[in-house]
């Protein structure tokens, strides 16, 4: 792994083109271009305050409305990535098919992709933070989200590696996928607050939901100007070691397998 992850930074311009292609051909003739990244999330927090903000009782929107963004973009990121990972091989099948590039190189474009989009919603949530209740300090909240957001993209990566060599030979995966996030939503505190979800559905399914996780690690410094507890950081640091130590057993395993599965 030590040898496949030198090949994947020596093929670095190679994947940040394909980064920069993707972009470009998502918003070709576009109006708006890059700005749908922050009209979307903007829009999204807007139905969900208007539309499910009297019902669930969050009438002070002015709190509500930057924790509503800030999951609502790493929930995004998370799903996104991890959905769009299960077609990366085929999408990258020519390049697979043509040359012996690392394969982490499909997954990573992907991840990188939606990391934009995510930074670009994080930076909204804290534009609207300063605005709305005037709490953000960056030099306070910087340093404490680095760490976090760093931990949140190796996971995301990781799992979407396993996603995608599963999609490869379990070509269901996808759709399970989109069905298991579509029920998970409703179970990581993104519409609702951490303590009213644990008062709803049990502490032990907050707990064992890593999304919720890194919600608390992104919003209590982003949003309340709070220091994280170390738990939080251990618990997902352990958890993305396992999950990229299985992604590379993965690649280990299955990556001249690949090529007989497109």
């Amino acid at each position: 792994m030590i040898q496949h992850i030198k090949a994947v930074w020596h093929f670095r311009y190679f994947w940040y083109s394909l980064v920069q292609l993707d972009l470009r051909n998502r918003y070709r003739r576009s109006v708006l271009g890059l700005g749908w990244s922050m009209l979307h999330p903007l829009a999204m927090t807007a139905v969900f305050c208007i539309a499910f903000g009297g019902i669930i009782g969050k009438n002070d929107w002015r709190e509500y409305a930057p924790y509503l963004l800030a999951g609502l973009s790493i929930w995004d990121f998370f799903k996104g990535s991890l959905i769009q990972c299960c077609d990366a091989f085929y999408r990258g099948e020519s390049y697979i098919r043509q040359c012996p590039l690392p394969l982490t190189v499909y997954t990573l474009r992907v991840v990188i992709g939606q990391f934009v989009h995510f930074m670009i919603a994080l930076g909204l949530c804290a534009i609207g933070t300063c605005i709305l209740k005037q709490t953000f300090d960056p030099i306070f909240a910087i340093p404490k989200l680095v760490p976090a957001i760093v931990i949140l993209t190796v996971f995301t990566w990781s799992m979407g590696t396993i996603a995608a060599f599963a999609n490869a030979y379990f070509h269901d995966t996808k759709h399970l996928i989109e069905v298991v996030t579509g029920l998970l939503f409703f179970l990581t505190p993104i519409m609702f607050y951490p303590k009213e979800l644990i008062d709803r559905v049990g502490s032990w399914i907050v707990e064992m939901n890593p999304i919720a996780h890194f919600i608390h690690m992104v919003t209590e410094p982003l949003l309340h100007g709070r220091s994280v507890e170390m738990q939080f950081y251990v618990t997902a640091m352990l958890l993305s070691a396992i999950c990229f130590g299985l992604a590379c057993a993965t690649i280990s395993w299955l990556q001249k397998r690949l090529i007989f599965q497109l």
